[in-house]
């Protein structure tokens, strides 16, 4: 049987997903295997839900799930933090969009500010890129806490980069060098 209500949810589903993954994630991160997977999450999250969603189900069976889509997390390769935070955006427009007792109008809208704050939470606005390298330095007299300032200067004027701050590593005593771990501005 054809429901429109069916077509319209998944279609908000499908261009928020699709604005989400392609537009915002993929332009940073192009890994096509992770957006694969996500795509593909999200639209079987969104059909099981949607099927289900008439269904009176337990506190149990919700919690069963759950536990599921958590050993799934546990039970593959480790996911960096960013992916899982778009996995688990993608599944909350999934569940959003399958279940909400909102109008077509209103769930689009909030699919919308989701979008932004995922769009903005990518920019330099919100969080300025930071990147780390770790260096060995060849002149321990130089470490303490005093000459911290002139430190951060000359590792700013040797490496070329925008060096932030730096962190002290393993001091080596008998080759008089010192492991540091520089944060970079982009």
């Amino acid at each position: 049987m054809f429901e429109w209500d069916f077509v319209l949810r998944f279609g908000i589903f499908f261009l928020g997903v699709i604005v989400l993954l392609r537009i915002i994630f993929f332009r940073i991160t192009p890994n096509r295997e992770a957006c694969f997977g996500m795509f593909i999450f999200g639209c079987g999250a969104f059909f099981i839900t949607y099927l289900l969603h008439s269904v009176e189900m337990s506190m149990g069976f919700a919690f069963g799930l759950f536990a599921v889509f958590s050993m799934l997390r546990y039970r593959t390769e480790t996911i960096e933090v960013r992916d899982m935070t778009y996995l688990f955006t993608t599944i909350v427009l999934a569940l959003m969009c399958a279940v909400a007792k909102l109008s077509y109008i209103e769930l689009a809208a909030l699919v919308v500010v989701i979008l932004m704050l995922c769009a903005l939470a990518e920019t330099q606005v919100f969080a300025p890129t930071v990147i780390e390298r770790k260096i060995t330095y060849d002149r321990i007299d130089k470490i303490q806490p005093q000459h911290y300032q002139a430190l951060l200067e000359e590792l700013r004027e040797r490496t070329g980069m925008k060096v932030v701050k730096f962190e002290l590593g393993k001091v080596d005593f008998l080759t008089d060098s010192v492991l540091l771990t520089l944060y970079c501005e982009r």
